[in-house]
């Protein structure tokens, strides 16, 4: 009988979320079956798209787990092809609470056709939409968008040909709009109901009843003023199926007129207002990231044609054109460097605070700073797809995905909302029908009571701090794709790094040479004759050897009669000598001189974790060979990777460990040069997703750091991935969680700071926001709290969580001091 089992594969280990969402589409489901059914010893597959997982039942005896993770992640780029993403800016729709509004308009998204997933943030101003291209254009989705109530401010091209239509002048009705709805507007509103409340007070109580007229005016005026933004947003938040704040401040205020106390609810309207400007300005604070990103690109290039040069719009400029950048302009494109020798300010890309040397063959960054010298770039990509836009869209998005804190709160306020109207209602009836107490007492305390418990800190206390984490992240080339992974990176106990080209800088370099004592020559000499030899091969190790000569300035002369054997070494003749260069299996069948100080050698080196090759010269005879050296190769470290794991603990971590398909010789090297915890070698990228998954059973949530195409599975496994931006691979940047833009690890001790300092924010003001909710709602029971100080506390609240949150846009790291 055969034993069926379950593999569970986790969305993080299995299919990146675009792909996880894909599942609803009948032709996804088809193509996973499909791909199943070839593979012998499946015998079922189930979808659960809600979680995103896609589950195996399997006979252990015909398929191992690991072939199953390997399958989810084959079928994963699949799926992905058939999607897009398309981000679009929208206006603030509801007041404070309206975030649920948010929620609802994913679920809506999510049903139309076409759609894949959405995610939307008012207070982030964007809404990100998966799609199938071949169903629905982001046209389209853009016409449903409005259909539903949201007003779209610009849509981002990310250097498309729409950004030219982005330029257009707005209508005159688009432009009164704007005015109605702005920020400037309420703010003008909340200084017109001050002073029409302070009038109005001021009459009240120097003219006593001849006045009462022209108050009760004034007191309208500061009604109208202090209360249409909120009742519009109220009203908007009903139309979506949500209580919002703003309805329950508004009503608070025309229960104190109804009662007799208008000046009351005038305060409330004031500060209420007064504190929606100053949310408004802090949040606006937290997209600034996304602004300055945007005046980053330049929009035209100057490009060669022939023997000219034209300027062009950067969305005409084609993959191959070389464009020209004079000193001092920002480069139009990513490319290569064709000709000419500058430095380049790479900080809005990378983070680096030096500029960066560049010559010919160098990759150079849209957005960045040519500095000192003129520079032709060949295109290597279109402006759509260059690094400034990649990176724009990225931060966009990170905006529309919220963190977990987020989304319970924004779930729980609505609850809270509807609980708020029901013990203020209870707050009315019991006094008055269970203990004869007097209306107007009963119903002032009522209004107090709903004032004190209206969750307003509450529910800004999260995207403030969010938002200015991540727009703090975006200026050190830090990109969270969302808030859920800004507080994941606190919960990390094991981070897990790639080797080469992330420890290491990912080429070899000499490290050793080692003149044999039967040779009569110097270092510098047998450097010369290996690069002489080298020089025609196109071996990284040769590459290494070429770059030790020019550093030792030796005098490199030609080789005649190349040949290259494969799997042993390469010979050449060198001023009459042949010299032969490789492992020692090249010198086999020869009587050799000095051969065995140069086994003895050769061994050592391997020990340490080094790559040596042997260099020998061949006598005339055809028969003997004298042993000249040994040169050594590794891939080194990256500077500072001893302090960086030590900063990495000290932010926290447990343990710090290495994952590399190298040799255990060169793991253990390498792992003690950088002190790590421990290594694991000779691992496939199968291995590193099950040893992923080992240490994060054993030690706790991992964070897995890479570049390779060979990493994108074990870096959708961890419980963070992150990406090495500038050297990472498209497939790992697109599976990845965190981007570092910069090829700089060192950064990574500061993104757990910051999300550890973002978690302290955030419980700060949810603690900070419940205690005075406490607080007011004891005075209001015990020493009859009046409406006015309830409105202070409860509006000053608000204030005090959302500047705290906004501190996070200037939080700065301090690393430990350089040993």
């Amino acid at each position: 009988m055969m034993d069926k089992r379950r593999h569970n594969a986790p969305n993080d280990s299995t299919l990146s979320a675009p792909a996880a969402h894909a599942l609803h589409d009948d032709a996804c489901v088809d193509l996973l079956r499909e791909a199943v059914d070839a593979e012998p010893g499946i015998v079922e597959v189930n979808l659960d798209t809600e979680n995103s997982t896609v589950s195996f039942g399997y006979d252990p005896a015909l398929v191992a787990q690991p072939r199953l993770d390997e399958i989810a992640h084959e079928l994963a780029p699949t799926i992905q092809q058939r999607l897009e993403t398309c981000t679009l800016r929208v206006g603030q729709v509801g007041g404070r609470a309206c975030e649920s509004c948010a929620v609802g308009l994913e679920r809506r998204m999510s049903r139309v056709p076409g759609v894949r997933s959405a995610s939307a943030s008012y207070r982030g101003g964007v809404l990100s939409v998966t799609y199938d291209g071949a169903l629905i254009s982001p046209a389209a989705i853009a016409d449903r968008v409005q259909k539903y109530g949201v007003r779209l401010d610009e849509v981002p091209s990310y250097g498309t040909e729409d950004e030219e239509a982005d330029e257009q002048p707005r209508t005159l009705p688009r432009r009164v709009a704007d005015w109605l709805t702005s920020d400037k507007l309420e703010a003008i509103f909340t200084g017109i109901t001050l002073v029409a409340m302070m009038l109005a007070l001021g009459i009240d109580n120097w003219a006593g009843p001849s006045g009462a007229g022209v108050a009760s005016a004034l007191y309208a005026v500061a009604y109208v003023t202090g209360g249409s933004f909120g009742l519009k947003a109220g009203v908007e938040s009903l139309s979506h199926g949500t209580i919002d704040i703003d309805l329950l401040m508004v009503l608070a205020a025309l229960g104190a007129a109804f009662v007799g106390s208008p000046f009351e609810g005038a305060m409330l309207l004031f500060l209420f207002s007064l504190s929606n400007v100053l949310q408004a300005y802090a949040l606006d604070r937290t997209r600034n990231a996304i602004k300055a990103l945007m005046k980053l690109r330049p929009k035209q290039a100057l490009v060669k044609r022939g023997d000219t040069t034209v300027v062009l719009p950067i969305e005409r400029v084609m993959v191959g054109d070389c464009i020209v950048v004079k000193p001092g302009e920002r480069i139009a494109l990513d490319g290569m460097v064709s000709a000419g020798e500058s430095t380049v300010d790479q900080a809005s890309i990378t983070g680096e605070s030096m500029p960066v040397s560049k010559c010919v063959g160098d990759t150079v960054f849209a957005g960045t700073i040519n500095k000192n010298g003129s520079l032709d770039v060949g295109v290597t990509k279109l402006a759509k797809d260059s690094t400034i836009a990649q990176l724009i869209k990225m931060v966009e998005e990170a905006h529309s995905q919220k963190a977990q804190t987020q989304r319970f709160i924004d779930k729980f306020g609505q609850y809270y909302a509807v609980a708020v109207i029901l013990i203020t209602a209870l707050a009315i009836v019991i006094p008055i029908f269970v203990l004869s107490e007097a209306f107007h007492s009963a119903f002032y305390r009522a209004m107090t009571v709903m004032v004190a418990m209206s969750p307003c800190a509450l529910v800004i206390s999260t995207p403030a701090s969010i938002l200015s984490a991540i727009g703090n992240g975006a200026r050190r080339g830090v990109l969270f794709k969302g808030g859920v992974h800004l507080e994941q990176a606190a919960t990390i106990k094991v981070v897990a790094f790639d080797k080469t080209g992330t420890l290491t800088e990912g080429k070899p370099k000499v490290t050793d040479v080692i003149v044999a004592p039967s040779a009569s020559l110097t270092k510098d000499e047998l450097i010369a004759l290996a690069a002489a030899v080298q020089s025609k091969s196109e071996h990284p190790l040769a590459r290494a050897t070429l770059s030790a000569a020019a550093e030792h300035h030796a005098q490199v002369s030609e080789a005649f009669a190349f040949q290259a054997t494969t799997g042993k070494g390469v010979r050449g003749l060198v001023d009459g000598r042949d010299i032969r260069i490789g492992n020692l299996r090249y010198f086999e069948g020869f009587s050799c001189v000095g051969l065995h100080e140069i086994e003895r050698d050769v061994l050592r080196l391997e020990r340490e974790g080094k790559t040596s090759v042997a260099v020998g010269e061949l006598g005339d005879d055809g028969e003997t060979a004298t042993m000249l050296g040994v040169i050594a190769f590794a891939d080194l470290l990256r500077p500072n990777v001893a302090r960086i794991v030590r900063e990495i603990k000290a932010a926290g971590v447990e343990r710090v460990v290495m994952l590399t398909g190298d040799n255990k010789h060169t793991a253990e090297a390498i792992a003690r040069q950088a002190g790590l915890d421990d290594f694991y070698a000779e691992l496939l990228p199968e291995d590193k997703v099950r040893v992923v998954r080992e240490i994060g059973e054993k030690y706790g949530p991992v964070a897995m750091v890479g570049d390779g195409v060979n990493d994108a599975p074990a870096l959708a496994t961890a419980r963070l991935g992150i990406a090495m931006g500038a050297a990472g691979t498209d497939v790992a940047l697109e599976t990845a969680d965190v981007v570092l833009m910069g090829d700089d690890i060192g950064h990574i001790p500061y993104l757990i700071a910051l999300s550890k300092q973002t978690r302290r924010t955030l419980v700060t003001n949810i603690g900070f926001a419940m205690f005075m909710i406490a607080v007011m709602l004891l005075a209001i029971f015990s020493i009859q709290l009046p409406l006015p100080l309830a409105v202070v506390g409860h509006e000053g609240g608000t204030v005090l969580v959302s500047l705290n949150g906004l501190r996070l846009l200037g939080y700065k790291y301090r690393p430990l001091p350089t040993a």
